[in-house]
């Protein structure tokens, strides 16, 4: 069964047609509204960015009725392992750097290179792993509705992905 994505794109290409951020969100394109932002307002999180070279660092921003915003750092070689979010939905952005995130799309494993100011949107259950697999520090900003209450390890599944662009 092909989702609404594979159906009709990923609407968060064509972020000039996203409606511009609620002040509460209620709908995926207003988190990923809220998301871009947040990112684009450097000034209200770039000073509270810490770097750990022994573990993910990572900042609750804030919180709002029925979600939490975070905000995390890798530094080179640091990943989340294989995990998934529970409940919770998400919206991932890259702020600095880039990261790379691995995950099962149509039962082959894929590899997927996230730049500053990409976006990726899951639903509750969806498993991947998000790594630095870069030579420079990175930074993203986390958005999940409900808050996140677990994150489930899993088994590795993607030995050998398949890059995909974007």
């Amino acid at each position: 069964m092909n989702s609404d994505v594979q159906i009709a794109g990923d609407p968060l290409a064509i972020p000039h047609l996203m409606p511009p951020p609620a002040a509460h969100p209620a709908t995926v394109a207003e988190f990923a509204g809220l998301a871009r932002a947040i990112a684009a307002d450097r000034a209200s999180w770039a000073h509270l960015v810490r770097y750990d070279a022994v573990s993910r660092w990572y900042h609750r921003l804030r919180t709002g009725p029925g979600y939490e915003v975070w905000l995390l750092s890798w530094v080179p070689g640091q990943g989340s392992g294989p995990h998934d979010h529970g409940p919770s939905s998400g919206v991932l952005t890259v702020l600095d750097g880039a990261l790379t995130e691995l995950h099962l799309e149509g039962g082959r494993a894929v590899r997927r290179r996230l730049a500053p100011g990409a976006q990726r949107v899951f639903a509750p259950g969806y498993a991947h792993e998000v790594l630095n697999d870069s030579l420079e520090p990175a930074v993203s900003l986390h958005i999940y509705f409900p808050g996140l209450t677990e994150m489930p390890l899993h088994r590795p599944q993607c030995a050998h992905p398949v890059a995909v662009t974007g």
